[in-house]
């Protein structure tokens, strides 16, 4: 059922320059509880696509610092997800002619942070 699911939307959401801001937070909150690493890039990756890979790694990174022990499993999934190649052929947003702003993508200080809480992490279990 859930294959089924994440089929069923994978699709169509690829194929749209942009979503309506709520779906951002389903999607996300999908891919964080969907147990399956193979699904869970399902609704990652178009959620990358639409709203960029440096909102989307932001959204792992605060369930890895406010959430159970169940939502920092699913953050670490999302996060690995969030790190799809973005492809001209995935989304109309990359494609020849598509207009995309390299901001959306550019995460480093993202990962810094997300790199200084698995850092703390590992040193309270220590």
């Amino acid at each position: 059922m859930r294959g089924t699911l994440a089929h069923a939307v994978r699709g169509p959401l690829l194929e749209r320059i942009s979503l309506p801001e709520e779906f951002f937070s389903s999607l996300m909150t999908a891919a964080v509880y969907d147990p399956d690493p193979s699904f869970c890039r399902w609704f990652i990756e178009p959620t990358v696509y639409v709203f960029g890979r440096r909102r989307v790694m932001t959204a792992p990174l605060n369930y890895a610092q406010t959430g159970t022990d169940a939502e920092w499993a699913g953050a670490r999934r999302a996060w690995y997800c969030a790190h799809v190649p973005l492809r001209a052929d995935r989304s109309p947003a990359y494609a020849p002619g598509g207009r995309r702003d390299p901001a959306l993508d550019e995460p480093h200080d993202v990962v810094d942070k997300w790199l200084e809480h698995a850092a703390s992490l590992n040193r309270s279990e220590a």
